[in-house]
């Protein structure tokens, strides 16, 4: 009879509470997905290159981890204490037949162990399949088709996954099965009401709504328009944005009945029935929408940070160069002139570059180290021109530079002109007293683009009092294979000026470009192992493609993976509170809707009725989320989140996108949930009033 009524709870409650166990199943793929970050392809690529990094990103994993199980304790706690609140009559029911504490006890955890197992049946499967698609996925988006996938299975984050949610269903239903065990049956057969919060009049209210306005424009205008410059102001905006979103709630419930009286008169049915539940659910719950919409912001902009950290990193290197060597030509050419080299190289070419001949000076102007022949260099009109159109802190800062008399880096026409060959374009032309000027530093787009403007203006630097005019646009192609030198403001010139004023005629690294159809047809890693095999042993310092752009994979995953894993585990959390807190206002709130039956409603009108408190109730929460999270997102573009130039606008567009309708369609199946418990709960007071099942 005991394991009988373990089973009859568990289907029952299963087919009740859709909207938990639903989330519970979410929690679940978050878990695993958490957990199985170490063998995810994109991971086991980085080990070769990134081992340290990769090693500290996976020692935070736990962390991160604890941290998500301390949230979805709370969760089931909370869902738990109303599912068990809905059967107090049950448990007293039990209790007044003679069922021993010890064994209602045991019942309910029981129960819980069932259902634990029934969620990680169906759960785990999902999970599996979905976090391979995550890897195949971000092994051809992040790995700009060089990383292999293979299937994965882990057994630690199955062990991690099925422990850690075991050990929090128990916890919680250990703490509430002994608060129920420990009431007396004619407790718990009494009907009780949940705990409302203080309501303020309607004055009051209209202040609060007034101030939470206020707070939240002042929020929103800090964020847009001082963070960029300040930002110290960080920890205020979100103290403001908090507040103003409380005191918003706080203050909405008088709005909601003010527009009931004003349009009561010319709607009939149950409209402001409807109207007035709404505003009794927003006024007796208003810190939980408050919580739940803030929760609902922090997991959009967690997604937002996450795709923009993603976008900011996965801009694929160009294929302008494969490897970059350094070493003699001797030792080079003797590498690269094997059967095996010829049989995947296709071209390989010296690269021209060196720093300026110039004398380095101080900030004062006086000399600190003197070249010998040195030349006489000077930025122009270059610093008057750029600060003209100078919009930030960040663009001063790096005007400094061109304000002084050191040259940068000197690059041959012949050796760029090379690169754009490589990639089909065609060869840049300059003139006698022309250059063009170049940057590798592509991460601060808004610099090069200020640059290219002031270019459009025209700008000229004087080298041994010549002037030398700059042509328009700033070039960025890929001159290395690595990060071996940074280039932040250099001079592609002529070869005949590159003689004169480089500091050494050597030629800086020689560029090796794989051939197209071979990396086609072995893959980029396969051959980039050739090729690293043919190197070593030569007496030669390399870097390639695969090592400059590990690191920028490396931040796209932590980035990516562990924001994404935060914004859908407090996206559950928000949801899940919204809904269990509508269903217990309402059940607090039957009385009401049994008098409405017995006057002649119907239960298609109230289910009507509740439908719409329901879409409102999410709605109110979600609008405000929704407007935080366009100030927020804001703020953090115009400050601290930059895209690269050249980001391409398509895959931006193609994630926004996908986010929206992603988060459209989990709302809406959050919400679908709702109604349908709603609707059950209504079904059961019809009975109710029929007299088919005793309240």
């Amino acid at each position: 009879m005991f394991f009988k009524y373990i089973r009859r709870n568990v289907i029952k409650n299963r087919k009740n509470n859709g909207l938990f166990f639903g989330s519970l199943i979410i929690a679940i793929i978050a878990f695993y997905t958490l957990l199985s970050l170490g063998d995810q392809d994109v991971i086991k690529f980085l080990r070769k290159f990134e081992s340290d990094a990769v090693q500290k990103l996976l020692s935070l994993i736990p962390i991160v981890y604890i941290v998500s199980l301390f949230f979805v304790f709370f969760l089931v706690y909370f869902a738990y204490s109303y599912q068990l609140d809905n059967r107090k009559k049950e448990f007293g029911l039990y209790l007044m037949h003679g069922m021993k504490r010890i064994t209602l006890f045991g019942m309910l955890m029981g129960e819980t162990l069932v259902n634990s197992i029934i969620s990680l049946i169906i759960g785990l499967p999902i999970t599996i399949l979905l976090t391979e698609l995550i890897s195949l996925v971000t092994a051809k988006i992040i790995g700009f088709g060089i990383i292999g996938h293979s299937i994965t299975f882990s057994s630690f984050a199955i062990l991690g996954t099925v422990a850690g949610f075991v050990i929090i269903q128990v916890m919680a239903m250990l703490i509430l099965s002994i608060k129920i065990t420990q009431k007396d049956p004619k407790e718990l057969m009494d009907s009780d009401s949940p705990e409302r919060q203080e309501t303020a009049k309607r004055k009051s209210s209209k202040i609060y709504l007034f101030i939470g306005i206020l707070v939240l424009i002042t929020a929103y205008f800090l964020g847009i328009s001082r963070l960029k410059t300040n930002f110290t102001l960080f920890l205020p905006i979100i103290i403001l944005g908090i507040a103003g979103t409380f005191l918003f709630f706080r203050g909405l419930g008088e709005l909601i009945g003010h527009h009931i009286r004003k349009n009561s008169s010319s709607n009939s049915g149950l409209y402001t029935f409807t109207g007035r539940q709404i505003q009794e659910h927003v006024i007796h719950q208003y810190k939980a929408l408050a919580i739940s919409s803030l929760l609902l912001f922090i997991a959009i902009a967690c997604v937002s940070f996450g795709i923009s950290i993603v976008l900011s990193q996965v801009v694929a290197p160009e294929r302008t160069v494969d490897y970059s060597v350094y070493g003699t030509e001797e030792n080079i050419r003797e590498a690269l002139n094997t059967d095996e080299a010829k049989s995947i190289v296709s071209e390989y070419y010296p690269v021209y570059a060196s720093q300026m001949r110039t004398n380095t000076y101080d900030l004062e102007g006086e000399i600190l180290s003197k070249r010998e022949n040195s030349i006489d260099f000077t930025w122009g009109n270059t610093a008057e021109v750029f600060s003209k159109i100078s919009t930030g802190k960040e663009d001063e800062s790096y005007l400094q530079r061109f304000k002084d008399k050191t040259g940068d880096y000197v690059i041959s026409l012949s050796t760029y002109n090379q690169l754009l060959k490589t990639i089909g374009e065609d060869p840049l032309k300059l003139e006698s007293n022309q250059v063009a000027f170049y940057t590798s530093f592509v991460e601060r787009a808004g610099i090069i683009e200020m640059m290219n403007l002031g270019l459009d203006k025209g700008v000229y630097v004087t080298i041994d009092g010549q002037r030398y005019d700059v042509i328009p646009k700033v070039r960025h192609h890929r001159l290395f294979a690595d990060r071996e030198l940074t280039l932040l403001g250099s001079f592609i010139v002529t070869d005949e000026d590159y003689k004169k004023w480089a500091d050494s005629n050597e030629p800086y690294c020689w560029n090796i470009i794989l051939k197209k159809d071979m990396v086609e047809k072995l893959g980029y890693f396969e051959i980039s192992d050739k090729m690293d095999k043919i190197l070593d042993g030569k007496d030669l310092v390399y870097g390639d493609l695969l090592r400059g752009a590990s690191r920028k994979i490396f931040y796209a995953v932590t980035a990516g993976y562990i924001t994404l894993y935060l914004g859908a585990l407090f996206m559950v959390i928000a949801n899940t509170v919204i809904g269990i807190k509508y269903l217990i206002q309402q059940r607090t709130d039957k009385h009401r809707y049994i008098t409405l039956l017995k006057m002649g409603a119907t239960v298609v009108e109230l289910s009507k009725s509740a439908r719409s408190q329901i879409r409102i109730f999410f709605g109110i929460a979600i609008t405000l989320a929704i407007f935080n999270t366009i100030f927020g997102v804001w703020s953090m573009f115009v400050s601290f989140l930059r895209l690269p130039y050249g980001t391409p606008i398509k895959p931006i567009i193609i994630f926004i996108t996908i986010t929206a309708i992603s988060f459209i369609i989990i709302e809406c199946i959050y919400i679908y949930m709702v109604e349908r418990a709603s609707d059950k709960e209504i079904r059961e007071l019809e009975m109710i009033k029929r007299g088919v099942i005793v309240e």
